[in-house]
């Protein structure tokens, strides 16, 4: 294995001075404006593109620009890509179609594309024939480079020249470059970067890399520097942060980066995602059955019921495998809330495949799964093999989609009648005078109240189980 670089003083150094270069040259550019001129950063995707786009935005922040949600009206676009389904470039792609039209109308907007999507050397070559108007391509192993290349993007007079720079790999990681949360009181933090289990159906080995996990002493770090800031709630991001450390000089578990986490005074709050079933130890058991801070809630990815068809999706654990890793969950701690994603319609999946996922989903009991239909990946092995009927799919998601419902509404009643802290995170945008939180369990409560308790803990009764969330009423205020 090459030796890992963490970090770099000199490489973060070089991009803090891209950053006051792009100052000066924005500063003459809104002179001959005559306006401040204004950024959109667009996120498809999951949580590490969440987590990426808010360091994106905040070297956009820090270098002057105004920062805006309107792709559409700002100055300069950036879509930070998702490629796990097919669907998610499509959708990128009819993006992109508008933003050319508005380009033939405004040669001055400049346009940019990173993330998952552009580390497929198919998707760069259809960027560089049908899509010319893009004037910069990086992928998800440079981010940390993203000054430097704005800045060469905005001193080039050409509207023509495309910048492309995509990595196949990267053995840097590159701290403390600035950050724009989206919240005041939680925040992502990574942990640790690509992932090493080539599921046969995923396309993320291939674009996010190996993994790399990151120093110990700079999460906590992170961590503290943030508990500083206000965040009362971190949630630790990895493909598979049950394999953290793997690749470490120091000896060191996932769980027991999680003691240490845990003895950060002011945190109150520890969340984490995704864990691998073939890769939870019963020390990350122990360690949250004994912990004040980490959060009763688990996403375990089972993607199958069928032991046959986790083989085939190289999974790496049988259907026997995963119930024991739950019951082991669900001894230690009795109240625990797990989700679960849920895949139909892989290749050679039978109805009586989908059943035995349908009857698993029972046994286990989730209060939510995210289900999705398979979508062929070009470029991983699931997409040479034998497709399923369309029909026949269909029928099997509806079957296990409306198991999943009815099983995860029975679940959430076992709230009901209780009183719970939840920490509230936005207004509701569907019940005027409500807002949205989450209790440690990351179940949604909807209750009344105003903007004025986003980021605060309620006391909440909760009255009601509504399918996937609770109504309750507030007991420790007006």
């Amino acid at each position: 294995m090459d030796e890992i670089t963490y970090s770099s003083n000199e490489e973060l150094h070089k991009q803090l001075d891209y950053i006051e270069k792009i100052k000066e040259v924005l500063a003459e550019k809104e002179k001959e404006a005559g306006r401040k001129l204004s950024a959109s950063v667009i996120t498809f995707g999951c949580q590490m593109n969440a987590r990426d786009s808010e360091k994106l935005i905040g070297i956009l922040h820090k270098a002057g620009f105004e920062i805006k949600d309107d792709d559409e009206q700002a100055d300069f676009v950036l879509y930070n890509t998702c490629t796990v389904r097919d669907n998610a470039n499509q959708k990128v792609y009819g993006r992109l179609g508008l933003l050319g039209s508005l380009k033939k109308k405004n040669p001055s907007k400049m346009i940019a594309l990173c993330g998952c999507m552009t580390q497929e050397a198919t998707v760069v070559d259809k960027l560089k024939e049908s899509y010319r108007f893009i004037n910069l391509i990086f992928g998800t192993h440079n981010i940390f480079k993203f000054p430097e290349l704005v800045y060469l993007m905005l001193v080039n007079d050409d509207p023509k020249h495309m910048i492309i720079d995509v990595w196949k790999d990267t053995n840097l990681i590159v701290e403390d470059l600035p950050v724009d949360r989206k919240y005041s009181f939680k925040s992502g933090v990574n942990i640790m970067f690509g992932c090493n289990n080539f599921c046969s159906y995923c396309i993320v080995p291939y674009v996010r890399g190996r993994e790399r996990s990151r120093k110990p002493e700079d999460i906590i770090a992170e961590i503290e520097k943030l508990v500083a800031d206000g965040v009362v709630e971190v949630m630790l991001l990895g493909q598979n942060v049950n394999s953290y450390g793997k690749n470490l000089d120091e000896d060191i578990t996932f769980a027991e980066l999680l003691r240490r986490i845990e003895k950060i005074e002011g945190l109150k709050r520890i969340r984490f995602m995704t864990s691998h079933p073939k890769d939870l130890s019963d020390e990350l058991i122990e360690v949250m059955k004994d912990s004040k801070k980490i959060n009763p809630y688990m996403h375990l990815p089972v993607q199958s019921g069928s032991s046959r068809i986790l083989k085939a999706m190289n999974r790496n654990y049988t259907r026997e495998r995963y119930l024991e890793v739950v019951n082991k969950l669900k001894e230690a701690i009795p109240d625990i809330t797990l989700t679960t994603d849920i895949i139909v319609g892989f290749p050679g999946e039978t109805k009586e495949d989908a059943m035995e996922t349908a009857s698993l989903v029972k046994e286990v009991g989730y209060d939510n799964a995210f289900t999705f239909i398979y979508s062929k990946r070009t470029g991983t092995p699931a997409a040479s093999m034998v497709q399923c009927d369309e029909k026949e799919v269909k029928e099997n998601f509806n079957m296990i989609l409306e198991t999943v419902q009815e099983t995860a509404k029975e679940r959430i009643k076992r709230f009901e009648g209780r009183d719970m802290e939840v920490l509230v995170e936005d207004v509701n945008d569907h019940e005027e005078g409500f807002v949205t939180g989450r209790l440690a369990n990351n179940l949604l409560v909807h209750f009344k109240g105003d903007a004025s308790l986003i980021g605060t803990f309620c006391k909440v009764h909760l009255d009601q189980s509504k399918g996937f969330y609770l109504l309750g009423t507030r007991i420790d205020g007006n």
